[in-house]
């Protein structure tokens, strides 16, 4: 699928016109196109006629777009359950659908995706903004290495690396050992995977070749699915080790839209790339009020589709936490705001009066790479509140079992720094826990 019939791989930007427009322009912009998707929303989807009946009759701006209430999953899956399989909220008649994908599942019963041909080209086109920003080029090869199943990171994802120019290699999840051998045989030099999925490869690398991760040849890393790339000793380690620049591209959510913000070279924190599809609004997770999109801001995603023909949200709540960390004009010229995530509300978990995201947790296990692999699971007895966290840590490669209780203090020091909490960690040898080439789950819950 190719958004655009021909690209200039000299081009800086893959977007320029939209991706530095000034802010107050790009909200103008939005408000056209929220008044049009406002007056759609209202006369198509059941759903919203009903759950918003007090506003339906009302010109609704996006500054009075805080008056109403949020979209919460939970209603979503009620909604399919009940109108199976798209759910009252759909908003275009089955000769509008033409792909169906479904949600991972990992936070509950999956949800039915329905997209149009003006959805999905959407997609792709803000997708490959996020990918060129991240150094996709049409002269690169890149293997994608996410699950071609229902799921919209195997083939919607390969969409937008295609609409990049990019030549795509559809490789998917499973046998390793043909990927490497196809890296090496078709002088691929980019893959798009999950950030732990290099682990396994090495893990291979070591058992049935004599090649290590650079001979390869790989230049770029596009990563995206699980947390942990803001942790800048475990990156330069990767790029180290692979000899590639590593690019986390693909910050996005299946529902709203595959990919919402990415990295880029000139900084560590991801750019918002769709703000002309996707209204973005952050609240305090306590009070729920709308926070200002300025430098230092801390609170809940929220997402309102712009333009969405199929299953228009409004103010969805994506219980991501992030932190907006600039504004101002990029060096590219990008206007894009800038930001990085730094938890989720639903996996979050107390101890002793303490909110702790395991992603915070993930960054300290893994500013300790001469003590720790990186790999660890934390596990959850009951419903809490915790009196600490208990969690089973993987040795570093090579680190005697007579320096593991060493490696616990290095580990329980780091996150009571960190996080702020008391831990209680068991060590295990490297590779106690299988390496995957999908999303890894780093809390185990016990009734």
């Amino acid at each position: 699928m190719k958004v655009e019939s021909s690209i200039n791989a000299n081009n800086a930007l893959f977007d320029e016109e939209f991706e530095t427009m000034p802010p107050g322009q790009v909200r103008r912009h939005q408000d056209g196109l929220w008044s049009a998707q406002w007056d759609f929303v209202r006369s198509m989807s059941t759903f919203y006629r009903g759950k918003l009946s007090r506003w339906i009759d009302r010109e609704v701006t996006l500054d009075s777009l805080q008056e109403l209430p949020f979209t919460e999953k939970d209603e979503l899956r009620i909604s399919q359950e009940a109108a199976s399989p798209f759910g009252d909220y759909v908003a275009c008649g089955e000769a509008g659908v033409s792909r169906l994908h479904r949600t991972s599942g990992t936070t509950g019963r999956p949800l039915i995706l329905a997209n149009s041909a003006a959805d999905a080209y959407r997609i792709a086109r803000v997708g490959a903004r996020s990918m060129w920003a991240a150094g996709l080029r049409p002269t690169d090869r890149v293997i994608h290495c996410l699950n071609y199943c229902m799921w919209t990171g195997g083939f919607t994802d390969h969409t937008i690396l295609e609409a990049t120019g990019a030549t795509v290699v559809p490789f998917g999840v499973g046998n390793t050992r043909l990927l490497i051998d196809s890296i090496v045989n078709l002088g691929i030099n980019a893959i798009s995977c999950t950030p732990s999925y290099p682990g396994l490869i090495e893990q291979i690398l070591r058992e049935s070749t004599d090649l290590r991760p650079r001979d390869l040849k790989l230049t770029l890393g596009l990563f995206g699915g699980e947390a942990g790339l803001d942790n800048l000793d475990l990156r330069n380690a990767m790029e180290e080790k692979w000899g590639f620049k590593i690019r986390n591209a693909n910050f996005g959510l299946s529902e709203v839209l595959s990919i919402l913000g990415g990295q880029t070279d000139w900084t560590n924190d991801l750019l918002y790339h769709a703000s002309d599809v996707v209204f973005a609004e952050i609240v305090d997770p306590a009070t729920l009020q709308r926070l200002p999109i300025e430098a230092g801001t801390v609170g809940e995603l929220v997402c309102t589709h712009l333009r969405k023909e199929c299953q228009p949200l409004v103010r969805y709540r994506t219980r991501d936490v992030v932190t907006v960390t600039g504004v101002d004009r990029g060096p590219d010229g990008r206007t894009a705001w800038r930001f990085r995530v730094t938890g989720r509300t639903d996996d979050m978990f107390n101890v002793r009066g303490i909110n702790v995201f395991p992603s915070a947790v993930r960054v300290a296990v893994e500013s300790l790479p001469q003590w720790a692999s990186g790999i660890f699971r934390i596990v959850l007895k009951g419903d809490g509140p915790y009196d600490r966290i208990t969690m089973t840590v993987e040795a570093a490669q090579g680190l005697p079992a007579a320096d593991w209780p060493k490696a616990r203090e290095q580990v329980e020091a780091a996150i009571r720094t960190r996080v702020g909490s008391t831990a209680d960690v068991t060590m295990v040898p490297f590779e106690h826990f299988p390496r995957t080439e999908g999303k890894t789950r780093w809390v185990e819950k016990e009734a």
